[in-house]
């Protein structure tokens, strides 16, 4: 069975480890998990966003490991839990969320650009799995999320390679999820897939052949939304979660009529990934190298992301909701009944 809660006796919920964890959503999902009880290793490549999120993950009570890794790096990454291992102790989630990306028509992208965007955000994906896989397996316990998106079932205009690399992982996600069936493995394989969040990925990404300031694709949601989704998904382990009412009604309404999906999104999500309010846009990428200082959780769109989503909500209490939907429906067919008598 999978360790998920607290389940030691010195009242520690366990280790967690986060890859992208320096900003972004990764930064939020670190904080959340040291409030959960976690201590958390921090695994990116800038080291100014690795130490603020030690020092926020120790604020909390809990150790924090800072740990410099590029995840293309397969070696790297099996190097660095061994490390957590040795200095923090057993891994019981892993959370994949490293990535990197552009806005940027697919021409205008050099291959090799191509190639880093691939390597980092779906094989990053791949070495993190290994890698816990290779200490949770004797252990016959733990939970590896991989932190998806809605552009893992659509694709958008501008993000070729983003959006293919975010395909990949749910292909290879199923089919090592089936592999783990098949071998009576007891580790949970969980997927949690976002809308547009605000983080400060949009002033880091490749931004070439396009006017204007890139943005997430609206409604936006805070970084935190997200985290409370990837923390409540390793205490409660199931599948596929999806997040914002957005998430679900892209991936539904390419179900349905993807053709229709194409038209739309030619026509508005080009100009609806550029934000001219918040130019100038910046002119540098962390595609080869990381930026330099702490740059949070949190974007440049605060005044419009939500805090909340009453979906996430939804699906986190689905039993709870479903019970009081089946009681209301019973109390209203007998108050029927009597009515009737």
């Amino acid at each position: 069975m999978a360790t998920t809660g607290r389940d030691r006796d010195d009242g520690r919920a366990g280790v967690a480890v986060v890859t992208g964890g320096s900003a972004g959503v990764g930064r939020a999902v670190a904080r959340e998990f040291a409030a959960r009880g976690y201590d958390v290793a921090v695994l990116a490549r800038g080291e100014d966003g690795l130490d603020a999120a030690v020092a926020e993950v120790e604020r909390a009570g809990r150790r924090g490991l800072a740990l410099p890794t590029d995840v293309a790096d397969a070696a790297a990454v099996d190097a660095v839990a061994a490390t957590v291992e040795a200095e923090l102790g057993p891994i019981a989630v892993w959370v994949n969320d490293a990535f990197t990306g552009s806005i940027t028509f697919f021409a205008d992208l050099e291959a090799e650009e191509y190639r880093r965007i691939t390597e980092v955000t779906y094989l990053g994906f791949v070495n993190g799995t290994r890698a816990a896989l290779r200490h949770m397996t004797p252990r016959g316990r733990g939970v590896i999320i991989q932190v998806g998106s809605a552009l893992a079932f659509r694709g958008l205009p501008l993000q070729s390679a983003y959006c293919g690399a975010k395909h990949a992982i749910r292909g290879f996600t199923e089919s090592l999820r089936t592999e783990l069936r098949h071998l009576g493995s007891p580790i949970q394989l969980c997927e949690v897939h976002l809308p547009g969040v605000n983080t400060p990925q949009f002033d880091q990404v490749i931004h070439r052949g396009v006017e204007h300031q890139p943005r997430p694709v609206a409604p936006v949601y805070q970084p935190e939304v997200a985290a409370r989704a990837i923390a409540e998904t390793a205490a409660r382990p199931r599948r596929s979660t999806w997040v914002g009412a957005s998430t679900v009604g892209t991936i539904l309404a390419n179900r349905v009529a993807p053709g229709l999906m194409d038209r739309y999104l030619a026509r508005t999500n080009v100009a609806g990934q550029q934000d001219p309010q918040h130019d100038p846009p910046p002119r540098r990428a962390n595609t080869w190298e990381p930026l330099p200082g702490d740059l949070g959780a949190h974007g440049e769109f605060d005044d419009e992301a939500h805090g909340h989503s009453p979906q996430a909500w939804l699906t986190r209490h689905r039993g709870a909701v479903l019970s009081g939907g089946l009681a209301l429906a019973g109390t209203a067919a007998l108050i029927v009944r009597r009515g009737r008598h």
